[in-house]
């Protein structure tokens, strides 16, 4: 008899918490795009991804109610768990592939983000403020390099409120993502199999990646692993492996041999410096736990130089962590870079100490970055991002901290810091982080921004040049009439020398190779100016 009434208790409870989550739901609305996702009663794993159906209501007078019919995305995905320890979370992280109703790969457009059918749905357990990510994103797209596009979204599964997520692109080679060639079967020699790798530093196993065979600097007996990230492990060739693989080798061995700084020989015939400036700048700015050790990307496209980034994984960033004396610091300082003194689980291949050896590639960080702190990464530009996002997600946060219950709780990253009550609090620590960060960046970077030993810049005369960057031709424009203009690389050569009778000038940069120069403003008045900018391809 107790067993009868206990199940039709279970029954009666199961029934009425249907109901009233069913209420709750058709009361539910939200100024976020809302994205709906029904699993027909199958259970989502780590792998594979079962298929399911979602739907996207993104309404243009920013009011998103469950009710309302689907007007962004309508249709099939297939969905698995993501991640490492962040599936240890209660709020769950997600990928998702688009799809047709027979499971193959449906690109489609999300959201106003360019066709694709590989997304990613980040919680933001680790992150209260919901702008980590979007911050390291964005501050590595205005340095004028690709990544991720994302979007905050508010989640339901299954019937199931879950928070506010980061809806983002997934990291893959494609025209409107990482813009390099894609490699098929037969790309197994000659120019065809020079390019089209992504690769990074993570979690590895004996069949996903490779080993180095050098230590990285300082730790001899640390292992460094690469791993096959785009094509995967089972997709390329035994000949696509050996080249990616021979390749990478064949750069660590210049860049710890004694010429590694020769300006045509030395490292930079195998890298593209300017990207992996930009990746340390912002991975520094965020001082990022993960930014050198997991989640690290690169990629090389055909007869092309390895590129560093995208940038990926900024919930353990811009927060003080009591992991190691770097993150622990509250006081602003640490470098990333140095991960390797922590001893993580993952070694860092220890190239950024290595390149910090070099006199002008320190000098040139310094540059692009107090270049980058006047303009694209100023504090005000930085407080600025902060603040649109947090008019964004004001509102819609109250139901994210009812679900989740942290706000005051010390959950995820094992933080230093008390934790706030409130999200104005949350928001108010992030920004009193950067600050401090800042100010010990400013204080502390690395290098003298003066490679060339060539006049500084007037600041007595208007001089505009742009686009910054530019990939085919740079415009000046001056107040006063221009005698010369010069772009000299970083090592000091001059490289393009133009006589100009004119206030207005456009010089074309076609030929110039990726990188950060400096351009040499020469005027009738007697003034030289001088600017840096950077080179696209």
């Amino acid at each position: 008899m107790r067993i009868k009434l206990y199940f039709i208790f279970l029954l009666t409870y199961f029934l009425c918490s249907n109901t009233l989550q069913s209420q709750n739901l058709n009361n539910f609305s939200t100024e976020l795009p809302l994205i709906i996702i029904n699993t027909n009663g199958k259970t989502i794993l780590d792998e594979p991804k079962i298929m399911a159906t979602m739907k996207i209501i993104a309404n243009k007078n920013g009011i998103n109610k469950f009710t309302d019919a689907a007007n962004d995305y309508n249709g099939y995905i297939g969905i698995e768990f993501r991640g490492s320890s962040s599936q240890n979370y209660p709020q769950k992280p997600y990928a998702i592939e688009t799809r047709n109703a027979d499971g193959s790969n449906n690109d489609v457009s999300i959201l106003g983000m360019p066709e694709e059918n590989d997304w990613v749905l980040l919680s933001n357990y680790n992150d209260k403020s919901f702008m980590r990510n979007i911050l390291g994103y964005k501050l590595f797209q205005a340095l004028g390099n690709y990544a991720p596009r994302a979007q905050l979204v508010d989640v339901i599964v299954n019937g199931s409120y879950q928070g506010i997520y980061l809806l983002t692109e997934k990291i893959k080679r494609d025209k409107n993502r990482v813009d390099i060639a894609k490699l098929k079967d037969d790309d197994n020699d000659g120019e065809e199999v020079t390019g089209g790798y992504v690769f990074k530093i993570d979690y590895w196993n004996g069949y996903d990646s490779w080993l180095s065979p050098y230590a990285p600097v300082n730790h001899p007996n640390f292992d460094v692993h690469f791993v096959y990230h785009d094509p995967k492990w089972d997709e390329l060739t035994l000949q696509q492996k050996n080249y990616i693989e021979d390749y990478v080798t064949e750069f660590e061995s210049n860049l710890y041999s004694t010429g590694y700084n020769h300006p045509t020989s030395g490292y930079s015939k195998y890298i593209n410096t300017a990207s992996f400036i930009d990746y340390f700048i912002v991975s520094e700015i965020s001082r990022n736990n993960d930014g050198f050790k997991k989640s690290r990307y690169f990629h090389k496209d055909k007869n092309g130089k390895i590129t560093a980034g995208p940038v990926w994984d900024f919930d353990w960033a811009w927060k003080n962590i009591n992991e190691c004396y770097i993150f622990k610091a509250t006081d602003g300082s640490g470098w990333s870079y140095k991960i390797n003194e922590c001893n993580p689980w993952v070694k860092s291949p220890g190239w950024m100490v290595r390149l910090f050896y070099d006199t002008d590639f320190k000098n040139l960080t310094s540059c692009r970055y107090f270049d980058a702190r006047a303009n694209e990464l100023s504090d005000d530009s930085i407080f600025g991002l902060i603040d649109s996002v947090y008019n964004v997600v004001k509102n819609p946060q109250i139901k994210h901290f009812q679900k989740w219950d942290i706000l005051g709780r010390n959950v995820g990253a094992p933080e230093v810091d008390a934790q706030p009550q409130t999200y104005q609090g949350e928001v108010d620590k992030l920004k009193d982080w950067i600050r401090i960060r800042l100010e010990w960046l400013d204080a502390n970077m690395i290098g003298q921004c003066n490679p060339n030993s060539i006049e500084s810049a007037s600041n007595s005369t208007n001089i505009l040049v742009w686009p910054n960057p530019a990939s085919q031709a740079i415009n000046v424009k001056s107040a006063t009439e221009i005698s010369e203009v010069q772009i000299y690389n970083v090592s000091g050569l001059l490289m393009l020398n133009d006589r100009v009778d004119a206030s207005n000038y456009r010089l074309n940069i076609e030929r110039l190779e990726q990188g950060y120069y400096l351009i040499r403003i020469k005027l009738d008045n007697g003034e030289t100016v001088v600017k840096k900018f950077l080179k696209n391809l």
